[in-house]
């Protein structure tokens, strides 16, 4: 070394590898130890203190390995400190221009990325500190004139430092400097700089060394339209490929024990303007995908697959498919091929749906044909694949067909076909996940197309839904009316409503193993009720074909039990009585399968119908059935029919509603009392006609009182007696002889009587309505006059 002639000079040396360090690195530098020499100036502080410092340092950090001490947050304190440190100093060198100041504390500072008691991200964060600093040194290399030396000899020199993950970090810093230069062909300095990066095998370091390399080149690699695509020496776009993809090939094998930075390798590829489609089909994709196959990891496989998918374009992965989808069968049975395949599907799709120019290329590559063969190669080799992963593949599937060939119903059918052989292999299907998944692929048809008729024409539909559990068989029920009411879809043909109402099966009937006594009584209630308006929607204009949909409907619905008749049969009535009125319209008959379609035949029908409803039982509903329909008949002018119809109304009345509804005889009797007496001045007063309904009324409320206690082993309220006495005392008032204070008497004593008994139901308006009534017999009592002595024997 050249000294100046005068001053004393402090000679430090430092040990070529910590003590602390346990692992040795391959090192292709020379067998020299790294000095730094500083002149003794007296009034700058001397260096000492600070080599001595790092080396009791070293030496505190080799105690607390040895010790077996892990503090991760306090070793990147540390090594941020002394990254820091030696940073302030690399700086005062490079603001007094001193080369070889700033080579010694950079040195310093990369030393610290050595350490290997980091985890990889607390790694980053030193490694981004150093790499802050390095572009401020890569900014002083450039400038000759304020070091004084070329680049050629700079980057010799850098060669000299002591250990070599400093020295690689500079040789890359210095490089990326020697390629700006044009000095000498870039591909001979990445060519070494890549070789010679190969002498740092941790996993850690040499990942983010590796990923420094490509980042300081990026700018610099030789490409299309760069000020490096050709020099004297003839690099060419294919001299940064071969860097990019023999860096990448370096750092998967790193990742294999640790999966972190290798896909920027990947990213700089895309970027390349050279890389073009048949350069990406026939040179980097297959040399990409020989690594991820042949690196038998299952994160670095399923990472870097990701990666292809991201980092290339659109046109790229929909021209080279058959080539990547070849490899998905070959990767590791534990890799998510499901989101990768997905993932790919989606980008597709999504690419068709922006470019619609593109889709001519999607049917010339049969895309479809290519993503169903490598999805079945995949579940095939992927013997231990559980369901909800291939049904999720057909989902994907199904979303990019629907999305691409809208128009190919038989591509959608081909899936659900697939779907319904992959779930033959399961007798019953127990997995949620696996179930959730089915229904969105059944509900997918209905939401592209919003129109259930498309969806009643694929074959396979229903055999999928055939697999489903009976809870989810009826949510999946109910997804397809509710397309149906939001669309307002028309079904009206007989065929289709044969084939929706098999679809919708787990409403309309008890399937194997429930009952509709397990169901909860509210979303059994709105299930029902959708069904019936699902029944109201069903029409068409041609008579004969509106009545073949009733035949079909009614063949159904009778299943349902005696909790869904009465929610599925009144809607049905209400159609055949519009189909009557449309031929009664057109005065003519309809020939149909079954019966002729006379309206004479279709009140038959619906007697029958209506008849199971009072079977049930639901006798009032029949009833009203059975008046609708007699009303019908007589607008048709059809008598005798009409005639029945009443005959069955009233026949139910007086054997099923008359004897469940003693307090509606009662009020019927009583209120027929004033027909015998007409307060007016000509108006018939007939006074024992009067007491007889009232007596009879009194008779049905007691009969009511002793048929409530029978069922229920209490009497209800006593509301009946006390609407009874309120007609006596009208009477009374009114100057019925008949009525005397005696009975109004008895009768007060009675419902006293009554509502003190333990037996008799509570209830708060029957109490009030008593005590206002005695109320008013006391006001008439202390009214004076005739009023008041009339009242007066009356004791409350």
């Amino acid at each position: 070394l050249s000294l100046p002639p005068t001053g004393r000079y402090w000679v430090f040396f430092l040990l070529k590898k910590p003590l602390y360090e346990k692992e040795k690195e391959k090192s292709r530098s020379l067998p020299i130890l790294y000095f730094s020499i500083s002149p003794l100036d007296p009034n700058q502080k001397s260096s000492a203190p600070l080599q001595q410092s790092q080396i009791e340092r070293e030496e505190g950090r080799r105690t607390m390995l040895l010790g077996g001490i892990e503090d991760e947050e306090k070793w990147l304190a540390e090594g941020i400190a002394s990254v820091q440190q030696n940073a302030l100093f690399m700086h005062r060198a490079l603001d007094a221009n001193n080369l070889r100041d700033a080579l010694k504390y950079s040195a310093q500072m990369l030393s610290e990325l050595r350490t290997s008691k980091l985890s990889p991200h607390k790694y980053y964060e030193l490694y981004m500190r150093a790499f802050d600093e390095l572009r401020k040194l890569e900014m002083f290399f450039k400038d000759e004139s304020r070091h004084g030396v070329s680049v050629v000899d700079l980057y010799e020199l850098v060669h000299h430092a002591g250990n070599i993950l400093p020295r690689l970090y500079l040789l890359c810093t210095v490089g990326s400097v020697y390629m700006k230069t044009k000095e000498a062909p870039p591909k001979d300095v990445l060519k070494d700089l890549v070789e010679m990066c190969r002498g740092v095998q941790h996993p850690v370091r040499g990942l983010f060394l590796r990923s420094y390399l490509v980042q300081v080149s990026r700018d610099k690699l030789p490409d299309i339209g760069a000020d490096y695509e050709r020099d004297r020496e003839g690099s060419t776009v294919m001299d940064a490929i071969e860097f990019v993809l023999q860096n990448f090939v370096e750092m998967n094998k790193l990742w294999v024990r640790l999966h972190h930075q290798v896909g920027k390798n990947l990213h700089i590829l895309s970027q390349l303007d050279g890389v073009d489609l048949e350069v990406y089909r026939e040179n980097v994709l297959p040399r990409v995908l020989e690594q991820v196959v042949n690196c038998k990891d299952e994160l670095a496989q399923y990472y870097l697959m990701d990666c292809i998918i991201q980092v290339f374009p659109d046109e790229y992965h929909l021209q080279s498919l058959e080539t990547l989808l070849a490899a998905c069968p070959h990767l590791q049975p534990t890799v998510d091929v499901k989101t990768v395949l997905s993932q790919l599907m989606d980008r597709l799709s999504n690419y068709a749906a922006t470019c619609p120019d593109v889709l001519p290329e999607f049917l010339q590559v049969e895309a479809f044909a290519k993503l169903s063969s490598a999805i079945s190669k995949v579940i095939e080799a992927q013997v231990d694949m559980p369901v909800v992963g291939a049904i999720t593949l057909y989902v994907s599937l199904l979303t990019f067909t629907l999305r691409v060939h809208p128009d190919r119903l038989d591509y959608v059918d081909q899936i659900l076909g697939a779907c319904v052989k992959k779930l033959a292999e399961k007798p019953r299907l127990e997995d949620k996940r696996a179930t959730k998944q089915i229904v969105v692929l059944l509900s997918a048809p209905l939401e592209k197309f919003n129109d259930i008729v498309t969806a009643l024409t694929l074959s396979n539909y229903p055999r999928v839904m055939d697999h489903l559990d009976n809870e989810t068989n009826k949510v999946m029920a109910m997804v397809i009316i509710q397309s149906i009411m939001k669309n307002s879809s028309c079904i009206s043909t007989a065929d289709k409503v044969e084939v929706l109402f098999e679809l919708i099966k787990g409403l309309i009937k008890d399937l194997d193993g429930t009952t509709a006594d397990e169901l909860d009584e509210e979303d059994f209630k709105e299930e029902q009720n959708s069904v019936a308006r699902l029944i109201n929607m069903l029409y068409n204009d041609d008579p004969e074909e509106l009545l073949q949909i009733i035949y079909t409907v009614r063949k159904h619905i009778m299943n349902g039990g005696p909790t869904r008749l009465p929610f599925t049969v009144p809607p049905l009535v209400f159609s055949a009585l519009t189909l009557i009125r449309c031929l009664q319209a057109h005065d003519g008959d309809v020939v149909g399968e079954e019966v002729p379609a006379t309206p004479k035949a279709i009140f038959q029908l619906l007697n029958q119908t209506i008849e199971a409803l009072s079977v049930v039982p639901s006798p009032e509903l029949a009833l009203k059935l059975f008046l609708q329909c007699a009303e019908a008949a007589n607008d048709c002018e059809l008598e005798p029919i009409a005639y029945e119809f009443f005959t069955q109304a009233y026949v139910l009345y007086e054997e099923e509603i008359a004897l469940l509804k003693k307090p509606d005889q009662c009020r019927a009797v009583f209120a027929c009392s004033h027909l015998f007496w007409v307060d007016d001045q000509d108006g018939d007063k007939d006074g024992e006609r009067v007491l007889l309904c009232l007596k009879r009324a009194l008779r049905i409320a007691n009969a009511a009182q002793q048929m409530a206690n029978a069922a229920r082993g209490s009497s209800g309220p006593v509301t009946l007696f006390v609407e009874i006495l309120n007609k006596y005392l009208y009477f009374f008032e009114k100057g019925n002889p008949q009525i005397t204070s005696n009975m109004i008497q008895d009768l007060v004593e009675l419902i006293t009587e009554e509502m003190q008994s333990d037996s008799v139901t509570a209830d708060p308006a029957s109490d009030a309505f008593f005590a206002s009534t005695l109320r008013y017999i006391r006001f008439h009592k202390q009214k004076g006059g005739s009023i008041g002595e009339k009242f007066e024997p009356i004791t409350v």
